[in-house]
């Protein structure tokens, strides 16, 4: 088990308090100086149903633990029903740790006594804390510390209750006989990381990119990245809007950055549906928004608390008309920092709307993550506030890269005109078809800029490789563990990841495509969306897909099974 990571699972109901666990045992692990991937699968309930809280966790010099595993080294059961899902997929070695008033367990099952432990129900999240926390072999002090900072608003009092809980907990691991193999211990834990989730990572670039207003109307997986600016956002001069639907939403957000402030709109494929006429204002007029669009499965209501990458066709022909756009979609927690702040500097530089398109997977999913270094990120690009000679200021001037110098209004004496018609330079709406064709081939030649100016896709593995798994977003962790299984077993493999999927530029990737044996396309929806835009762009049509689209994450085993059932097997 120490060579592929440990993999912890929480199983119960919505209301049991699986998340709490959870979280209060990721913390711990980071702090102690692991990396951890987590995985959180629920139903779409406030209480009941059959919810998972899942940790991998291992030595930060390890490698491989980017994405979920299939198998389970420690479950945890807070009912009955846990055990029966997740027994078959129990590891060599495996326990499980369940609470003492479930009855029925055929596996190396351990019965916590959570509430001879805790005096009290609301202490039992820290017991079983205290229980995991002890088996993994982690030093007592650091979930104390944890405890004792989350509580201490509660009085000393408190602390010193949860406290109790927490030391019996440990010392109950200790007469209990459970044997299992402890984490190793580190010789220099890296202290100082932060544990987020993909939502936060988006909440903290969007605030080093300088945003200063938020539209939204709530909707699962992506409402999250709105409350997150909610709780910082007023400290740096935020306003965030919950407005009565998702119209609403994109035409505030349009308007605010209309009059200078950096515009954030999160949303996801049912609410963005209602936002493409907005959308396609911002293109008119050639306005700066970002918006996060977190994915998840449809049509309509589908699985609205699973996980997908089924809206990248949506969002690259979101709207009526043509008008450049950029779309991101980030692998993993640092890149939805990094290219959340990229989007808001391209959707500046020119003028158009920018979509970061993640997915609940990721957007629910903590990592261990550096500090990021706010020195080295670029400064923002702002809009102008003054013209040398404002009674000859244009709006909409025809320029050799498409770009208008956008100025803010009110911020001098030059007029700023806008219209939602198709506009004279002036913006004065016009029906002159000449100038139609000129303003259109303007917009459009900002494309060429944003093309220029994309994030090139990266190659990971063997320099020739006979197998070359191609993805985007967030299936990275997993193709790059099921490419290290392939090159264990003698198969030279790569990985090609794009992290932006519009624009492409066929000379960064086409040659990689003809030069592989075998390109296989691995991405989250029925139809391989990403290999259809890639053969729009190029010609390429790949020879084999691995698709998911179950509502689940990848993982390894998942795509070695497609590639081939006889030999995927678990790891």
């Amino acid at each position: 088990m120490g060579k592929r990571a440990t993999n912890i699972l929480i199983g119960g109901e919505a209301g049991q308090g699986l998340v709490t666990v959870g979280q209060l045992l990721s913390k711990t692990l980071v702090r102690g100086g692991y990396q951890i991937t987590v995985t959180q699968d629920y139903m779409s309930r406030i209480r009941g149903g059959h919810n998972t809280f899942s940790i991998r966790v291992a030595q930060p010099t390890q490698t491989g633990v980017a994405a979920p595993i299939e198998t389970i080294d420690i479950l945890v059961a807070l009912n009955a029903e846990t055990v029966q899902v997740h027994k078959k997929k129990m590891a060599p070695g495996g326990i499980v740790l369940l609470d003492a008033s479930i009855d029925a367990c055929e596996l190396d099952c351990h019965k916590m006594p959570l509430k001879e432990l805790a005096p009290k129900p609301i202490f039992e999240n820290v017991a079983a804390l205290g229980a995991l926390a002890s088996l993994l072999g982690v030093a007592r002090e650091l979930p104390a510390a944890l405890v004792a900072s989350n509580f201490a608003k509660k009085g000393e009092a408190v602390v010193n209750e949860n406290l109790a809980v927490l030391n019996a907990a440990y010392e109950w691991v200790k007469t209990a006989g459970i044997s299992f193999p402890p984490l190793p211990k580190l010789d220099s834990p890296a202290a100082g990381n932060l544990m987020l989730n993909g939502n936060e990572a988006i909440v903290f670039g969007a605030l080093a990119a300088g945003v200063k207003f938020c539209s939204f109307y709530p909707m699962t997986p992506a409402t999250t990245v709105a409350m997150g600016l909610i709780e910082f956002g007023p400290k740096m001069g935020v306003v965030v809007e919950q407005a009565e639907d998702e119209i609403a939403a994109i035409n505030m957000g349009v308007a605010a950055s209309y009059a200078g402030a950096r515009t954030l709109v999160p949303t996801s494929g049912g609410g963005f549906a209602l936002m493409v006429e907005g959308v396609s204002l911002a293109g008119i007029t050639e306005t700066p928004i970002v918006i996060v669009l977190a994915q998840r499965p449809g049509p309509a209501t589908g699985l609205p608390t699973r996980t997908g990458q089924e809206d990248l066709f949506l969002a690259l022909h979101a709207g009526h008309g043509e008008f450049p756009r950029a779309i991101f979609a980030p692998a993993d927690v640092e890149e939805c920092f990094t290219l959340t702040h990229r989007a808001f500097d391209q959707a500046e530089k020119w003028q158009s709307p920018v979509f970061v398109l993640t997915d609940q997977y990721l957007a629910d999913s903590y990592r261990s993550v550096k500090p990021f270094d706010l020195d080295a990120l670029p400064a923002p690009v702002l809009p102008g506030d003054a013209s040398d000679n404002p009674a000859s200021y244009v709006r909409y001037a025809y320029t050799e890269n498409g770009v208008s110098p956008r100025l803010v209004p009110g911020g001098g004496e030059y007029l700023v005109v806008l219209d939602s018609d198709e506009h004279t330079p002036d913006g004065h709406l016009t029906e002159d078809l000449e100038v139609r064709v000129r303003m259109q081939d303007k917009r459009l030649k900002k494309g060429d800029g944003l093309t220029q100016d994309l994030v090139p896709p990266t190659y990971h593995g063997d320099p020739a490789a006979d197998t070359l798994l191609v993805c985007w977003g967030s299936t990275r962790g997993a193709a790059l563990e099921a490419a290290a299984k392939l090159h264990d077993r003698g198969t030279n493999t790569a990985v090609l990841h794009f992290s932006q999927v519009y624009p492409l530029d066929a000379a960064q990737f086409l040659p990689i495509l003809q030069a592989a044996t075998a390109a296989v396309c691995v991405e989250g929806n029925s139809t391989a969306q990403f290999a259809q835009l890639i053969r729009r762009e190029t010609g390429f049509d790949f020879p084999k897909k691995v698709l998911r689209y179950d509502g689940l994450p990848f993982t390894a085993t998942y795509i070695l099974d497609k590639l081939s059932p006889e030999t995927g097997d678990e790891y």
